[in-house]
Order: structure tokens, then C-alpha cells, then sequence
């Protein structure tokens, strides 16, 4: 096996056909079929079976497909380790959204302009999702809030504390103060989906309080959320962050959440793979104008760094 057939292995994959994965690749599609079918043959077993229009691994595409990520993530890692001193290659950032609004762009666009050999690609989800997407080596790393249970990041992970928020509730202009969960007038929680931590953080409160959330309302992104709490669809939690980025927050009211309070957000990677790229971006991201009041966990993150 060579590095480029588990690459174009890997591709058809994730673009789900030849056809998308050879326009990804800037290959023709025959070229990417025979290398396919040299793959296959290499290893004596069929990685595809069509079903219909579709490719669908084998079972045996089942098991190569984490080896052929764990070689090609160290593949790009030995390739980082030869060119310490000059940060270069690809560097897949995953980060919530709410990070990627009001976190990044600045810092990003110093990163940049100190290493332009860094090709950075950035991709946002739910705290759960991109866990997942570290494991997986989908991504090389990735910021996460600190999960309602750290263990969850078990020992294959490193990590180190880069921000702190402070959660708030939001509700419609003119809501009562809100002391405890009796306070809420709204019965409806306007989150995203679930593998949001903050979302995990507002339920296990409501719960604590012997509350439940009538419903739960889903949405994709922070402007959303925030209209329709102004629109009185119900509450939400958020970043204080957040609302700087609002350009009329004049209709929902802001209330502090002391029982949650401040919330770290972790730069988080896979044991073991690391690279300059991303040993710059942490550099980055732990200067001294971005790691103001971090708590003990920054005493952890440092052992296991």
C-alpha cells in the first residue's frame, strides 16, 4: 500500500462516489477507479460494492478506513516534524461557531500573515461532533468547550485551556429577573442540537432544579437563536461573547447565570499528533492577551502538553 492510494481510498469515502472524490483530488475518474481496483488487489479483498448509484464499503473497507487515517495523519505529522522551525502544510481546525464569530478572525489573521505556508482549513460544529472529529482525525484539532464530563476526553486526547466565557441567559426585552429556573416565564429552550455543551450545562441546571424544558427548539447558528428569543419564542444560553456581534440586541434581556458561570474553552488534539502548525496556532492562542483568568485546568493541560 502507498501513501496515495489510501489518500484517493480515503477520498472516495468522503466525497461518496469516484466522481466527486477524482474532482477533489484533480484526478480523472478512470485514473481514481484503477487505483481503487490496484488496492483491492494489493490486499486481495473488495473495499466497495455498488448499491445502485451509491459505493458502500465492505466490511473490509470498514476496517482499513481508521488505518488509513491513522497513516496518513502520521504521514502529514512526520512530514510537519522535518520542518519544525517553519510552519508549513495543511492545518484542519474544527471550532463551535460562536468561537469562529467572535474569537478568531483577529487572531486568525495574525496567524496568517506570521505563517502564510500554513494552509488552514476550519470547519464548525457542536462540541460532541468535533470531539469526534479529533478522534477520527477528521480534524487536527479543535476548540471545544470543556464538556459537562471531561472524562469523555479519556487519555487519547491533550488539550490546553485557550478562552473563557461567561454563559448568560437570554430572553424577550422586559422578562422578569431571573433568579432560579421558577423565575423563567418561557417554557421553550432554544439551543442547538444536542453535543452542544452549553446546551449540556442549561439542562443539567434546569434538572437540578427538579425542571424540565416543555420543548426544545434547534436551531444552526446564533442569529437565529437570538431572533427568535427576541421574537418571544422562547429562552436561550449563550456566550456573553456572542452579543457583541448582535446588531440590535435591544429587544432581549440579559441575565446572569452564577450556578454555571465561567465556561473554558480547550484547544484539543489527538495524543501524539502534533505538528508545528498547530504547535504555532497554540502559541497563538495561549499569549498572554488571550489567557487572562485560567483556572486550574491550565495546570492540567500543561502536564499533559
Amino acid at each position: 500500500m502507498d501513501l496515495a492510494a489510501l489518500t484517493i481510498f480515503r477520498a472516495v469515502v468522503r466525497e461518496n462516489g469516484v466522481t466527486r472524490a477524482a474532482a477533489k483530488l484533480n484526478r480523472v475518474q478512470s485514473n481514481v477507479t484503477t487505483r481503487i481496483k490496484q488496492l483491492e488487489e494489493q490486499l486481495g479483498t473488495d473495499l466497495f460494492i455498488r448499491d445502485g448509484r451509491r459505493l458502500v464499503l465492505t466490511p473490509a473497507g470498514e476496517t482499513l478506513l481508521p488505518y488509513a487515517e491513522r497513516l496518513l495523519a502520521l504521514a502529514d505529522e512526520a512530514r510537519h516534524a522535518v520542518r519544525e522551525d517553519r510552519p508549513s502544510g495543511r492545518l484542519r481546525l474544527g471550532t463551535m461557531e460562536s468561537v469562529a464569530a467572535t474569537r478568531l478572525p483577529a487572531l486568525l489573521a495574525r496567524y496568517h500573515q506570521q505563517w502564510p505556508a500554513v494552509a488552514l482549513e476550519l470547519e464548525t460544529g457542536t462540541t460532541g461532533k468535533l470531539i469526534e472529529r479529533v478522534r477520527e482525525f477528521e480534524v487536527d484539532a479543535a476548540l471545544v468547550a470543556t464538556p459537562l464530563d471531561p472524562a469523555v476526553l479519556g487519555e487519547i486526547f491533550e488539550w490546553v485551556p485557550v478562552f473563557t466565557e461567561e454563559l448568560v441567559m437570554l430572553t424577550p426585552r422586559g422578562h422578569r429577573p431571573i433568579h432560579d429556573v421558577q423565575d423563567i416565564a418561557l417554557s421553550t429552550l432554544v439551543a442547538f442540537e444536542r453535543g452542544c455543551a452549553y446546551r449540556a450545562y442549561i439542562e443539567k441546571w434546569y434538572l437540578e432544579h427538579g425542571v424540565r424544558p416543555a420543548r426544545v427548539l434547534e436551531l444552526g447558528s446564533y442569529h437565529a437563536i437570538v431572533a427568535c428569543v427576541a421574537a418571544g419564542a422562547g429562552v436561550a444560553v449563550a456566550p456573553r461573547s456572542v452579543l457583541d456581534l448582535q446588531a440590535d440586541a435591544s429587544n432581549i434581556a440579559v441575565h446572569e447565570l452564577p450556578d454555571i458561570g465561567m465556561v473554558e474553552t480547550l484547544l484539543v488534539w489527538r495524543r501524539g499528533h502534533f505538528s508545528s502548525a498547530l504547535n504555532a496556532l497554540k502559541q497563538a492562542m495561549v499569549a498572554p492577551e488571550n489567557a487572562a483568568n485560567l483556572p486550574e485546568l491550565a495546570a492540567t493541560a500543561e502536564g499533559s502538553s
